[in-house]
């Protein structure tokens, strides 16, 4: 019988339940308040209530959560200030899906050592959360494990579906259950119809494997997720963000009978992967947001406290403080300088479109 399975698992190890976790993390009645203010604020952008710019921003992913909190309360700081013409949430991303192999993220290796010790990468993400949304400033991030919004998406205002997982079956049906916009990344080959179709797919009910908050398997049952929107990143080495791009995906979502809602992602194909061209995509965005493209309701930056990337180190004291291990991102001053130029450039157009 032994030959039968687990002939290549060489362990197991039981976690803590997700109930367990937040009995230790609960949420107070404050950091509730941040998170549904902020999930409130996106659905008005998406429905058009709201007339500000979304701006996801924050570095590519969390390894140092005392470089993170640095960055938070500058960023909600920023927020305060800019809050008559961006939603600003705070990207705090610690899955990382890998194409071949390499540093999964924060839960999954928060000692960057090898270890794999993700019950304290998946405390650590909760307490990060909590420290954030007790600022007074929203949190965005990507789920990637099927497993991981049962531990931390009542501290989540906004949530990504990847590139790499768009066609999952497993991650559509997950984002049609959870509490927040949802935005879906066209493929990492560019194409845009995967993001309509899981747009489409997590707008129904499905019925799933999953596990309930005492981490027993069970059938999860859900009624659907109504703010889905695309999040274009380009690919295969091509930007996708241009006017005519742009245009092309609001004819592909109009056919659908989708609401023509688009996110652009500054990085990624979009910048050629080198963080430099992080700010021509973001004033590219501005202009046709001040050029009258309603249809762009947001943007996304990798920003962190210095600029650049760094290669991952399994001795964390030899990491320079405040630089990514992931994808190269915009320093803060840069960040800074982006979002109060867009913010004036949108203000004018805003006062010049009201008189």
């Amino acid at each position: 019988m032994q030959r039968l399975q687990d002939i290549r698992v060489s362990n197991i190890e039981r976690l803590t339940t997700p109930r367990s976790l937040k009995e230790k993390l609960p949420v107070t009645q404050g950091v509730a308040d941040v998170v549904c203010q902020g999930r409130e604020e996106v659905e008005g952008i998406l429905s058009g209530r709201d007339s500000r710019l979304l701006v996801v921003v924050g570095p590519c992913s969390i390894h140092d959560i005392n470089a993170a909190m640095e960055y938070a309360r500058r960023l909600k700081a920023l927020r305060d200030e800019l809050k008559d013409d961006l939603c600003i949430i705070m990207r705090v991303y610690f899955e990382k899906p890998r194409t071949t192999i390499g540093w999964k993220g924060f839960i999954n290796d928060p000692h960057l050592d090898g270890t794999f010790d993700i019950e304290h990468g998946l405390y650590y993400a909760r307490k990060l959360l909590l420290d954030i949304n007790a600022l007074g400033l929203p949190a965005a991030t990507e789920f990637l494990d099927p497993f991981t919004p049962q531990y931390v998406a009542d501290l989540v205002s906004w949530a990504a579906i990847g590139a790499r997982t768009i066609e999952s079956q497993t991650h559509r049906q997950m984002a049609s259950g959870l509490s927040m916009p949802v935005g879906f990344k066209n493929s990492t080959d560019g194409r845009v119809q995967a993001a309509i179709d899981a747009i489409r797919s997590a707008m129904h009910s499905h019925s799933f494997l999953g596990i309930d908050a005492d981490g027993h398997s069970s059938v999860i049952t859900t009624t659907g997720n109504p703010y889905g929107h695309m999040v274009l990143r380009g690919g295969s080495g091509r930007p996708n963000y241009d006017a005519e791009n742009i245009a092309d995906a609001e004819r592909r979502l109009e056919k659908e009978g989708l609401d023509k809602n688009l996110l652009v992602d500054c990085s990624h194909a979009n910048s050629g992967k080198n963080y430099e061209r992080q700010s021509t995509v973001w004033n590219s965005i501005i202009e046709q947001r001040v050029t009258g493209t309603e249809s762009i309701l947001g943007v996304m930056l990798e920003s962190n406290l210095l600029c650049g990337k760094q290669s991952v180190s399994t001795d964390p004291s030899s990491l320079q403080y405040g630089v990514s291990i992931t994808d190269a991102c915009i320093s803060w001053e840069e960040t800074a300088t982006l979002l109060r130029d867009g913010a004036m450039k949108l203000h004018h157009f805003l006062s010049r479109a009201e008189v």
